[in-house]
């Protein structure tokens, strides 16, 4: 399915180097800002208590920050949970306090500012699961990084395995630079979202890869050049349709999906926005800078003679 297609074949591959320069910039800044600020994990990862709480009314969730703030709580945060009438509180460990004893003094100071808040649900999470939760994490990223260099390498070449990872490694760091530039909430939703969008990037890297090879086999007189920029342009149709469908499901999570749900639609919806760059504009150029030619994906006709004579 086309909503169009282009005729003649936009040179991507003369611009190449200015690609890639952007895409370095973009990676060395999002490096910077996570080595600078770090990421604002959630306590998933580091540790504390979930307190949700419900009112008979719209809670007011300022009102509810200043009085935890007067009883000396820092950062915490504030946000309704489902309704405008609950309440979801997320509080940092603190030394020498459990998450029971924890939950019940901010119960007891909000039931002194509006008596009608009740206490729904708590949830805790010590210090070591947040350890295993973010080395699982790391783990996680690490296994589907070495699958797809794998995947590629055996259905393709090896140079479009360490292309892709390249590509879509950037992808991962410029998110995880968004979120510590701005110290959006770490959470086990926003790692989710990384991990999808690994396998989304590597799938427009294997429709890409697969026109490229197409190519070879079609394009007998053309140059590495030549056949790189047909393989985008003639992709180009299908590209817009996916990710646009996408990004529509992704912009409506986004939208009304709530608190739960934001921070994972905006990792995806970055992730989005850079993997068509990646897969496109850095992924291609790089195989091509690393010596991809016709009888890596071809096989010479010459060779395929001599096997049936033997």
């Amino acid at each position: 399915m086309e909503f169009f297609k282009i005729r003649r074949d936009i040179p991507f591959m003369r611009h190449a180097l200015a690609f890639n320069l952007i895409s370095a910039l973009t990676f060395v800044l999002a490096v910077v800002f996570l080595a600078w600020k770090g990421l604002n994990f959630s306590i998933e990862f580091t540790g504390g208590t979930v307190i949700e709480v419900a009112y008979d009314h719209p809670a007011d969730v300022e009102s509810i920050r200043k009085v935890l703030e007067q009883r000396g709580y820092h950062d915490f945060s504030v946000q309704n949970f489902g309704t405008s009438r609950d309440v979801l509180i997320r509080m940092p460990l603190k030394e020498a306090s459990d998450g029971g004893s924890q939950s019940t003094l901010v119960i007891e100071a909000l039931s002194g500012a509006d008596a009608s808040a009740k206490l729904q649900r708590v949830e805790f999470v010590g210090p070591q699961v947040g350890r295993e939760l973010a080395e699982n994490g790391a783990l996680a990223l690490l296994i589907t990084s070495l699958g797809i260099v794998l995947y590629l390498a055996l259905r393709f070449e090896w140079k479009f395995g360490v292309a892709a990872l390249i590509a879509n490694l950037h992808d991962v760091i410029i998110i995880l630079g968004f979120f510590a530039f701005f110290q959006w909430e770490f959470s086990l939703p926003v790692l989710a979202a990384i991990l999808a969008i690994l396998g989304y990037s590597v799938n427009e890297s294997v429709v890409v890869a697969d026109r490229i090879r197409e190519n070879f086999r079609k394009m007998r007189r053309a140059d590495v050049t030549e056949v790189i920029d047909n393989a985008i342009t003639s992709t180009i149709s299908r590209t817009i349709i996916t990710h646009g469908s996408t990004q529509i499901a992704v912009l409506a999570m986004l939208l009304f999906g709530g608190a739960a749900l934001h921070y994972f639609a905006l990792a995806l919806t970055i992730g989005i926005c850079f993997g068509i760059y990646s897969s496109v504009l850095v992924m291609a150029p790089l195989v091509r800078w690393l010596g991809v030619k016709r009888e890596d994906l071809v096989k010479p006709v010459r060779a395929k003679r001599d096997e049936a004579v033997v």
